[in-house]
C-alpha cells in the first residue's frame, strides 16, 4: 500500500535527496549502483529524514554527458536495471511515505538519439525538423557559450548533409526545435509516460533556452513560456498533485515568469542559484551582506511556488550569477588549485569546501534548512564526502557512496577496477574514515547532527511555508532571522565568522515571550526588554521557538501539568 497521499503544495514541506542511481549501491557486482540496490537504502533514507528522491538521469545513454545526452526516453540505462527493477524501486518508496523526482532533459538529445540519426543522415528525413540547422555558423550570435572550456561555438558542422547544427551544450547534445509542434507532443507525452508510471515530479532540465530568435540571446523568450503554461495545464489536468521543477540559471527577477508571474500557472518550484554562491562568500568573509543583499534581490512568487536551494549538488558550484570580483575572489578562496576549477565554476564537495571544518559544515546545513525554500542534499554530504579532482569534467563530485569500512566503501563487492569511478581513498576523506558505518554510532557524527537538523525543520511548516524578516544588527558577523507562520515564531541566528559574537536583536514585538531552544527544548530568559542580547560560539547557530506566555498556559492544560 502506498505511503503516499494527495497533499497540495506537498513539495514545499520537502527535504530533497539528489542521488545518482550509479552512485549508491551495487547490488550485482558489476561496479555501476543500481535500482536494487537503491531500493535496498530506502530505509536508511527514510531515517535520515528525507521526504523525496531526486534521482539524475537514468535512461539510456552514451553518456558522454553523464546521461543528460539522452538516446531513448522510454528506456532504463542497463547497467542501472530494468524498467521492472525501476517500478518496484518506485512502489517501495511510495510504501516508505518518499516521492520521487526523475530527469526530463527537454532542451536536447544525444546525438544517437534516433531522431537525430536519421535528421542528420538526409535533409529530406521526417526527423530533420527536430533540430536547428543552419547553413552558416554566424546565426544567433547573441548567445553566449555555456560550455567555454570544451566548446568554441554553439553551432557543429554536420557532413552528410553539409549543415551546421544549434547546441547550447556539448556538441554531441544537439538541440531540439521547439519551433516544431511534433517536438512539443514528443516531450508531452514523455512527461505523461513517466507520470503515469507514479513518478511525483520531474526536474525539468536547461528550460531557459528551448528557442531560439535573432537578435536575442535565446535565453528566456516567450515562446518558452507559452510552451510551459500549455505543459502545466496538461499536468494539472491529468496528473494533480504532481510537481514541475524548473532548472534555471539565472537572476531571480528572470526566474519570476518561470512561476507563472502571479498566476503561478507554470512550474511549481525553480532552483534559486545566486543564493548558492553568496553564501559561500559569507562565511569566507565572515560578513552577512552577501546573503541580505540577495535576499533583497528576490521578488515575492505566487503563492502555490516555492524556491528549490542547495549548497551543493552533481554540477560544478556555478559562479555565472556572480560578478566579476565576486568570481575572481570565490576562485582564490575555494579553488586555488586550477583543477578544482570547470567552465564558470567550481567542482568541488561541500566538505572539501568547508575544510573539513565541522562547525562551518554544520553552520551552512543550518542556513541551508531555515532559509526560505525547500532545501536539498547531495548525496554524501550528510557524512562529509570528499572529491576527487584527478576525475574528469564533473565526476570528481560523483564518485561512489561510502557506506563503510569495507571493500569499495561498501558500494560494490566487485573488483575495484570494475567499479565506474574509484571510491574515495585519502587519509582525509576515504571511505576507511568517512562511511556512515562509523558516523551511525556517534551522537554528534555529521550524519546525526544533519538527522537532528532535519527532525526539528520537519516538526514544524514554519520552515517550507512561513513568512522571513531578516534582522539587521550592527554587528555583520551574524545573520539573524524570524520565520513566521500564523501564531508560530521561530527566530534563526547564525554566526558567520570564527570568532564569539556577541549581537543584540530588537525583539520588542516579543516582549514577555520565552525563546525556547528547538534541538534541546531548553528554554532561555523571558524577553523581558526591547532588545536581547545573544553571544553565539564560532560558526554557531541558535534556532529558537519564541513562545508567549499563553503557550505554558496551553501546554499545562493539554498535558496535564
Amino acid at each position: 500500500m502506498s505511503g503516499i497521499k494527495p497533499e497540495p503544495g506537498w513539495y514545499k514541506d520537502a527535504i530533497i535527496y539528489e542521488v545518482h542511481v550509479k552512485s549508491f549501491l551495487d547490488s550485482n557486482r558489476d561496479g555501476w549502483g543500481d535500482f536494487p540496490g537503491l531500493t535496498a537504502k530506502l530505509d536508511y533514507l527514510q531515517k535520515l529524514g528525507i521526504t523525496t528522491l531526486w534521482l539524475l538521469p537514468f535512461t539510456d545513454s552514451p553518456l558522454k554527458d553523464d546521461g543528460y545526452d539522452i538516446r531513448d526516453y522510454y528506456k532504463v540505462y542497463p547497467s542501472y536495471g530494468t524498467m521492472e527493477e525501476f517500478q518496484v524501486f518506485l512502489s517501495e518508496a511510495h510504501k516508505r511515505g518518499l516521492r520521487v523526482i526523475t530527469e526530463l532533459v527537454m532542451n536536447h538529445t544525444s546525438n544517437t538519439h534516433p531522431w537525430f540519426v536519421s535528421a542528420s543522415s538526409s535533409r529530406s528525413s521526417p526527423f530533420r525538423d527536430y533540430y536547428v540547422w543552419s547553413d552558416t555558423p554566424d546565426r544567433y550570435k547573441g548567445t553566449r557559450i555555456i560550455f567555454s572550456d570544451t566548446e568554441k561555438s554553439n553551432w557543429t558542422w554536420e557532413p552528410k548533409t553539409r549543415q551546421y547544427y544549434w547546441h547550447r551544450f556539448f556538441h554531441s547534445q544537439p538541440d531540439l526545435n521547439f519551433d516544431n509542434p511534433k517536438v512539443q507532443d514528443e516531450l508531452l507525452t514523455v512527461v505523461k509516460f513517466w507520470f503515469s508510471l507514479g513518478v511525483d515530479g520531474l526536474r525539468c532540465d536547461a528550460v531557459p533556452y528551448l528557442f531560439e530568435r535573432e537578435g536575442t540571446n535565446c535565453e528566456n523568450l516567450p515562446e518558452t513560456h507559452t510552451f510551459i503554461k500549455r505543459l502545466r495545464a496538461e499536468i494539472d489536468r491529468e496528473f494533480p498533485d504532481r510537481m514541475l521543477l524548473a532548472e534555471a540559471n539565472q537572476w531571480p527577477q528572470d526566474v519570476l515568469p518561470y512561476f507563472g508571474e502571479g498566476d503561478g500557472d507554470e512550474f511549481h518550484m525553480a532552483y534559486h542559484f545566486p543564493l548558492m554562491p553568496r553564501l559561500f562568500i559569507a562565511i569566507a568573509q565572515g560578513d552577512r551582506k552577501p546573503i541580505t543583499d540577495i535576499l533583497q534581490q528576490t521578488p515575492a512568487i505566487p503563492a502555490n511556488c516555492q524556491w528549490a536551494i542547495f549548497l551543493r549538488n552533481h554540477d560544478e558550484l556555478t559562479l555565472e550569477m556572480v560578478t566579476d570580483q565576486e568570481r575572481d575572489y570565490l576562485w582564490t578562496t575555494y579553488a586555488e588549485d586550477p583543477r578544482m576549477r570547470l567552465n564558470l565554476g567550481i567542482r568541488r564537495r561541500l566538505a572539501p569546501l568547508m575544510g573539513n571544518d565541522r562547525r562551518k559544515i554544520d553552520l551552512m546545513h543550518s542556513l541551508l534548512l531555515t532559509l526560505p525554500g525547500t532545501p536539498i542534499l547531495y548525496y554524501g554530504d550528510e557524512i562529509g564526502m570528499g572529491d576527487n579532482v584527478h576525475l574528469g569534467d564533473r565526476n570528481g563530485v560523483r564518485t561512489p557512496m561510502q557506506w563503510s569500512f569495507d571493500r569499495n566503501g561498501g558500494f560494490s563487492t566487485a573488483d575495484p577496477s570494475d567499479l565506474y569511478a574509484p571510491p574515495i581513498q585519502n587519509p582525509v576523506y576515504g571511505y576507511q574514515v568517512v562511511n556512515v558505518e562509523t558516523q551511525i554510532r556517534y551522537p554528534t557524527s555529521p550524519l546525526n547532527v544533519l538527522r537532528q537538523m532535519i527532525e526539528v525543520r520537519q516538526s514544524s511548516h514554519v520552515f517550507g511555508r512561513g513568512a522571513m524578516t531578516v534582522l539587521h544588527p550592527k554587528n555583520r558577523h551574524v545573520f539573524a532571522c524570524l520565520r513566521e507562520m500564523g501564531d508560530e515564531v521561530v527566530m534563526v541566528i547564525n554566526n558567520l565568522s570564527d570568532r564569539t559574537e556577541s549581537v543584540l536583536l530588537d525583539l520588542s514585538r516579543f516582549r514577555g515571550y520565552t525563546p525556547v531552544e528547538l534541538f534541546s527544548q531548553t528554554p532561555f530568559p523571558v524577553l523581558e526588554r526591547a532588545h536581547f542580547h545573544f553571544t553565539v560560539s564560532p560558526y554557531g547557530y541558535f534556532w529558537l521557538a519564541l513562545r508567549p506566555p499563553a503557550f505554558s498556559v496551553r501546554r499545562r492544560k493539554r498535558t496535564g501539568r
